[in-house]
């Protein structure tokens, strides 16, 4: 094939030689090879379409396989304008759907938390869950995932403004102790950042016996934040939270089982809540990570230097 590319193109005593004629001289030389199947080698230039696929296809991939292989189309999308690979939406759908690469699907949501006996907060939320800053309302609630050597409980505490897991904690048993040890991760989060001060937080939850206990309620008014229960029985009054442990589910749990310890269920819990609140873009904060939304709000309100020589 190089032999033929190298000289069909030449002038030798005045004449060009064709692919035709060197086919011929090499049958005579022992080297027989038809026209044909030169051409078919040669084929047509790849199209400045098709280059360009070949270098998006590698990038498409990557970012979906840095993101627990979790991203759709759009947000795989989303990330590579990020990064300042621009490419059009329906470009990576087609990318993504020549390599057998999917969004991860959610399951249906079960319920963990028993309705407790005791008198219970009011709801104060009313299924408003947008808040219009960070630390005015958090959400909490728990989840189950099977593992050899028993059950394990995974509770959360997020921020309703960000979606960022402020808080979390894993067990053996869904006592007050579980979502007792979420909120006092959560408050210590928030007092690593600086932001100690939690008064006038509302603390929404559901009505299960964990969230409505005495000592839950008490470590709330210690911190400074009014508490408030959904209606029993109806998981919209507590979507948010359920939202995010869907995604918890769908995204760790189920794809990357069978669980064997309790401990493998934190370590993996931790990776991924490092992700989540970093580097996972999320379509409620604007398809940008909940840190990077919480770290915008606080730099548009930070006093701004005057300018020097100005007189009050």
């Amino acid at each position: 094939m190089r032999f033929i590319d190298q000289h069909a193109a030449h002038r030798s005593g005045g004449r060009r030689w064709g692919v035709e004629s060197i086919c011929a001289q090499l049958a005579e030389l022992g080297a027989p090879i038809a026209p044909s199947t030169y051409y078919a080698h040669r084929g047509p230039k790849p199209t400045a379409a098709q280059v360009r696929d070949e270098q998006l296809t590698p990038q498409v991939a990557r970012v979906h396989a840095e993101n627990y292989g979790v991203y759709g189309a759009r947000k795989v999308w989303a990330q590579l304008n990020r990064e300042g690979i621009v490419v059009a939406r329906c470009t990576v759908e087609r990318l993504m759907r020549a390599q057998g690469l999917a969004g991860a699907r959610r399951g249906r949501r079960v319920r963990t938390t028993l309705p407790g006996g005791q008198t219970r907060a009011g709801d104060l939320v009313g299924r408003r869950f947008n808040p219009p800053a960070p630390d005015q309302l958090w959400v909490a609630d728990f989840t189950y995932v099977p593992t050899w050597s028993g059950m394990v409980y995974v509770a959360f505490v997020i921020d309703a403004y960000s979606r960022r897991i402020l808080g979390w904690r894993a067990a053996t048993s869904m006592r007050t102790e579980l979502v007792l040890d979420a909120l006092e991760h959560a408050v210590w989060t928030r007092a690593q950042q600086g932001r100690p001060d939690l008064d006038g937080l509302i603390m929404h939850t559901d009505a299960g016996s964990q969230y409505t206990s005495i000592a839950y309620t008490e470590r709330l008014a210690t911190a400074g934040a009014a508490p408030s229960v959904g209606t029993v029985g109806d998981a919209y009054d507590n979507a948010l939270a359920e939202s995010t442990i869907g995604l918890f589910k769908t995204e760790l749990i189920k794809p990357r089982g069978p669980w064997r310890t309790v401990e493998q269920v934190e370590i993996a819990t931790l990776e991924y809540v490092d992700w989540f609140n970093h580097r996972r873009l999320h379509s409620a904060a604007g398809d940008i990570p909940p840190a990077e939304l919480e770290a915008a709000h606080y730099r548009q309100r930070a006093p701004q230097p005057e300018p020097e020589g100005s007189s009050r």
